[in-house]
Parts: C-alpha cells; sequence; structure tokens
C-alpha cells in the first residue's frame, strides 16, 4: 500500500521561510518523479516544482522561481521543498505527489502527473501573515 505524507507546514510571517517534507512509503523512491503543488482556497490547484528520479532535473513555476527549491533524499525516501521569502500569495495546502512516468518534470508539472499512475498525499497547510 503505498502512502504519501507531507508536513512541515504552518504559520509563518511574510519573509520568512519554511521547510516541507514528503515521505513516501510502499514504493520504490528512486522510480519515482515527485512533484510539489498547492492550491489555495477559490483557487485552482497550481504546479509549484517537480523533480526527477534522481534528482538531477527540476522544474520551478515562475511564480516562486528563486525563493522555492526542490530536492531529495532517496536515501531517506524524501521529498523536500524549501520555501523562503514568504508571502500572503502562498499561503495554501500544499500536497506532494509522486509518480513513475518518465516525462520531464517540465511535462509532469505542467500536466498534474497525469501521464501514469501517480500517487497524491493529503497534504500540508501553510499560512503566511502579513
Amino acid at each position: 500500500q503505498v502512502e504519501v505524507v507531507e508536513s512541515g507546514g504552518g504559520l509563518v510571517q511574510a519573509g520568512g521561510s519554511l521547510r516541507l517534507s514528503c515521505t513516501a512509503s510502499g514504493l520504490t523512491f528512486n522510480d519515482y518523479a515527485m512533484g510539489w503543488f498547492r492550491q489555495a482556497p477559490g483557487k485552482e490547484r497550481e504546479a509549484i516544482s517537480c523533480i526527477s528520479r534522481s534528482g538531477d532535473t527540476t522544474y520551478v513555476t515562475d511564480s516562486v522561481k528563486g525563493r522555492f527549491t526542490i530536492y531529495r533524499e532517496n536515501a531517506k525516501n524524501t521529498l523536500y521543498l524549501q520555501m523562503n521569502s514568504l508571502q500572503p500569495d502562498d499561503t495554501a495546502m500544499y500536497y506532494c505527489a509522486a509518480t513513475v512516468s518518465l516525462y520531464s518534470p517540465a511535462v509532469l508539472c505542467a500536466e498534474f502527473m497525469a501521464r501514469g499512475r501517480s500517487y497524491w498525499g493529503q497534504g500540508t497547510q501553510v499560512t503566511v501573515s502579513s
């Protein structure tokens, strides 16, 4: 049984930082590309960043480029999202997803992991106060 679990969300002031973590069990972690997505109340889900199986290729959406960094530690079955210079517009539920698809991180993010089997976590809330 595959389980994807996000953690690390919370309340932070504007300009602050958070690091989100995502652990995946029940699968061979380094066989899966991973990604972070978010959804704010009343808004559509947004792709934030995706990363290849090995971690050597990443995609980051323009709205967070230079502020957010995605990386993974395959030995720990863990994906991370380092978020710096957080702004109130970053307030959202953040979701982690895993897919066996071989497409590039850019494609995986653009298509919300729709190509091939994917697994999603329940999300972790990030709230940024002004």
